[in-house]
């Protein structure tokens, strides 16, 4: 579906900018930044979904060795393959 939105220029602008930079469309920025709002309106926020639901309540202790891995394997990493 189609339609026409009014956007103040300095808005315009800086999505225009932001879509560039992501190299995507301006369509597809407004289309992903419109389904993010709604989903955190509606409550269902990806971010709050799954493990993310139950690891966000986990007591620090319990999330210590799970850090400790994932600090582990960014070490590893060698940031010259992922330019």
């Amino acid at each position: 579906m189609k339609t026409t939105l009014e956007l103040p220029d300095e808005l315009f602008r800086r999505s225009k900018a932001m879509a560039a930079m992501r190299g995507e469309s301006l369509k597809d920025l407004v289309r992903e930044a419109l389904q993010l709002y709604l989903e955190r309106q509606s409550g269902d926020d990806p971010s709050t979904r799954g493990w993310r639901r139950v690891f966000g309540k986990a007591q620090r202790e319990e999330v210590a060795p799970v850090d400790a891995t994932v600090a582990e394997e960014f070490e590893r990493i060698d940031p010259a393959e992922w330019r």
